[in-house]
C-alpha cells in the first residue's frame, strides 16, 4: 500500500477509498456520534466552574497519519547506526527527588477517584469529529484540540460533546524551518499543547513516514482567546548531524512538581525519551532519558507518551502496537507508574516500561478499533482521556474518542472506553 493510500484509508475508509491522490483533511467533513438518549457526563453530569486558570494538562501527544505499513515499517534498517553512549542516560539510575518530598505533596488525591458503581464511561459526541492524534487543553470554560494534518488542524467545545473547527495553528503555510530541516514533511503530526512559564506551549512533530530523521517544533502564545502562535523553531531533532537510534516524533512537555519541565516524547526504534526544558519551552542541554521500550519481537511498537501527576506518582501513558491501518489497526493505551519523573516506570505487575511493561488502559472493541495517541486533562473535580479511535462504521475513519478517567483504590487509572 502507498502511503498516499494509506492516508486516504485512514481518513475516508479503505473501502470508500478509490482516489488514492486525496489530500489529507483530518477535520473536514462533521459526523455523529452513536445515536441514543443523552446521557451525564462521567459522575454527577455537573458542569464544574469554567472561570479558573488554564489547565495544565500538558498532555500528549502526536504521529504520522499513515504508517502505512505494519510496525516494523517504522523501525531502522539493520545497518542504521546506533547513537554512542554518550548524551543517553537510563533514567531508572538518574533518580535525585525523594520519595518523602513526592509524598509530602497534596497533588489530585482527592480528584478523580474511581467509583465502583459508577465507572468511567465515553461520553457521546457530534460535530467535527475526524481527528488524529488529539491533543487538548481547557482555558476559560472552552476545550481546544489540535491533531494531526495540514497546519495543525483544531477545533473547539463548550461541554466536551459538540465540537467545531476552528482555524489551524499555523494558518496557510507550515513554518518556514520545516522544508528546510526536514525535506518531503508535509503535513505536521502529533501535536502537544500545554501550560507553564505564563505561556501557552505548542510542540509537533516534522517527519515523513518511515524515517526517524524528524524534528520537534515549538509555538507559543499567551492567550487561546486572542492571538496567535509564534513558532519557536525546532526544540529536538534526530539524525540531524547525529546518528540517533530514536524518533523524534509524538511530543509531551510536562511540569514536575519541582517546577522542572520535561519533554517526553518517542515513537519504535529504541522508545521513549525525555530531555528537560527551561521555563522558556527550549531545550537544557543535551541529555537524552530513556523511559519505556519495547523488544524487536514486537518491532518496538510503542509511541505517543504523555506524563501525568497524581496523588505522589507519576502515569507514564503510551500506546502499543500498530496505528494508522484503519479497521485493522490494533493499538492500545498502556501505563506505568513511578515517584520520580524519570522512572522508573513499572506496570501493575510491577514490570519494568523499559523492559517492555504496561498494563492495559484501553483497548478496541467491535466497532472502534485501534483506540491510542491519548492525552489526560483534568477538569474540576473529574478528568478526561482523550483518543482516537478507528470507526467501523465509517470505513475505518479515526475519530475524535472522549472518555472519564478516574484512579482506583490501588491509584491506577481506569478508562471509559473506546
Amino acid at each position: 500500500m502507498t502511503v498516499r493510500a494509506a492516508v486516504c484509508g485512514l481518513l475516508m475508509g479503505y473501502s470508500a477509498c478509490a482516489d488514492v491522490e486525496q489530500k489529507l483533511t483530518t477535520n473536514d467533513a462533521s459526523v455523529q456520534d452513536t445515536p441514543g438518549r443523552e446521557q451525564p457526563l462521567p459522575d454527577d453530569g455537573k458542569k464544574d466552574d469554567q472561570t479558573k486558570p488554564p489547565v495544565n494538562n500538558v498532555p500528549d501527544a502526536s504521529k504520522r497519519p499513515a504508517d502505512a505499513a505494519s510496525p516494523a515499517s517504522t523501525r531502522p534498517d539493520a545497518d542504521t547506526a546506533r547513537p554512542s553512549d554518550a548524551g543517553i542516560v537510563d533514567a531508572s539510575a538518574t533518580t535525585d527527588a525523594s520519595d518523602a518530598s513526592l509524598e509530602n505533596q497534596s497533588d489530585r488525591c482527592e480528584v478523580a477517584k474511581l467509583d465502583t458503581a459508577h465507572r468511567p464511561e465515553t461520553i457521546p459526541l457530534s460535530g467535527s469529529l475526524g481527528t488524529h492524534d488529539p491533543t487538548a487543553i481547557e482555558s476559560n470554560g472552552v476545550y481546544y484540540s489540535w491533531n494531526t494534518g495540514p497546519r495543525l488542524p483544531a477545533k473547539t467545545s463548550v461541554d466536551l460533546r459538540t465540537w467545531k473547527d476552528a482555524p489551524s495553528a499555523f494558518g496557510t503555510s507550515n513554518p518556514a524551518w520545516v522544508a528546510k530541516e526536514v525535506p518531503g514533511a508535509t503535513d505536521l503530526w502529533a501535536p502537544d499543547v500545554s501550560y507553564f512559564g505564563g505561556m501557552f506551549h505548542l510542540y509537533y512533530s516534522a517527519s515523513t513516514f518511515s524515517s526517524n530523521s524528524s524534528c520537534i517544533g515549538h509555538a507559543t502564545r499567551p492567550s487561546l482567546e486572542q492571538g496567535s502562535w509564534a513558532d519557536k523553531g525546532p526544540v529536538v531533532c534526530s539524525n540531524h548531524g547525529t546518528k540517533d537510534d530514536w524518533n523524534a516524533i509524538d511530543p509531551n512537555a510536562f511540569s514536575d512538581v519541582e517546577g522542572k519541565h520535561w519533554l517526553t516524547f518517542g515513537s519504535f526504534w529504541s522508545g521513549i525519551k525525555a530531555i528537560e526544558l527551561d521555563s522558556s519551552g527550549a531545550r537544557v542541554g543535551d541529555r537524552v532519558y530513556s523511559l519505556a521500550t519495547r523488544p524487536p519481537s514486537v518491532d518496538g511498537a510503542i509511541e505517543a507518551p504523555i506524563l501525568v501527576r497524581r496523588c505522589g506518582y507519576y502515569y507514564l501513558f503510551a500506546s502499543f502496537d500498530k496505528c494508522c491501518v484503519g479497521n485493522n489497526s490494533t493499538y492500545n493505551i498502556r501505563v506505568g507508574r513511578a515517584k520520580s519523573v524519570l522512572g522508573p516506570f513499572v506496570d501493575a505487575d510491577g514490570v519494568s516500561m523499559l523492559k517492555g511493561g504496561g498494563t492495559l488502559v484501553v483497548k478496541g472493541d467491535s466497532r472502534y478499533h485501534g483506540p491510542g495517541h491519548n492525552t489526560v486533562i483534568f477538569s474540576g473535580e473529574r478528568a478526561y482521556n482523550f483518543y482516537h479511535a478507528y470507526d467501523g462504521q465509517q470505513n475505518g475513519r479515526a475519530v475524535l474518542r472522549v472518555a472519564g478517567l478516574a484512579w482506583n483504590d490501588e491509584g491506577w487509572p481506569v478508562s471509559g472506553g473506546p
